[in-house]
């Protein structure tokens, strides 16, 4: 039989682990956005590439040229937006060790009867929400950045009458 005293412990080390679940929901999407914004770069950068000998021998008409001057500016942007994603991979990341170190640090309070691990527990558990906090920052920040790269996009292929 399961004494109360154990239940409780398992019950205080779910939060952690709800949380390492939940960060690891995170990640998975953001990954994804990572792969995503890679994959335009590479896209970006073989346009660019076919354009440049056009450009270097000036043979690119008007739309081209402006074309390239686009996919320059965009390439900026995105390089800055997977800087961003590499912030919140890194704060997620964070965070999840931050779950687990909070996690054990309760065990081990448990087993060894170590009073002092209680504040270093808690402490664990706040840092973590923190990084979550700031991940989510960086995030919503790289979503207002990726904005402005559609909005590139949407001025670029306006017809001009």
């Amino acid at each position: 039989m399961i004494s109360i005293d154990s239940v409780r412990l398992i019950e205080t080390m779910l939060a952690p682990g709800i949380m390492i679940s939940a960060c690891g929901l995170l990640l998975l999407g953001i990954h994804n956005k990572y792969s995503i914004v890679v994959n335009r770069i590479r896209v970006l950068e073989e346009e660019k590439r076919n354009l440049i000998p056009g450009f270097i021998e000036k043979t690119l008409n008007i739309y081209q040229s402006k074309r390239l001057e686009s996919i320059e500016s965009q390439i900026i942007r995105f390089e800055y937006r997977v800087k961003i994603i590499r912030n919140v991979v890194f704060f997620y990341t964070l965070s999840v060790a931050l779950f687990v170190m909070s996690s054990l640090s309760i065990g081990l309070n448990h087993l060894l009867k170590a009073d002092w691990l209680n504040p270093l527990s808690l402490i664990f558990f706040l840092t973590g929400m923190l990084c979550v906090l700031i991940g989510i920052i960086f995030a919503a920040h790289e979503v207002w950045k990726g904005y402005e790269i559609v909005r590139i996009e949407i001025r670029e292929s306006k017809i001009p009458i």
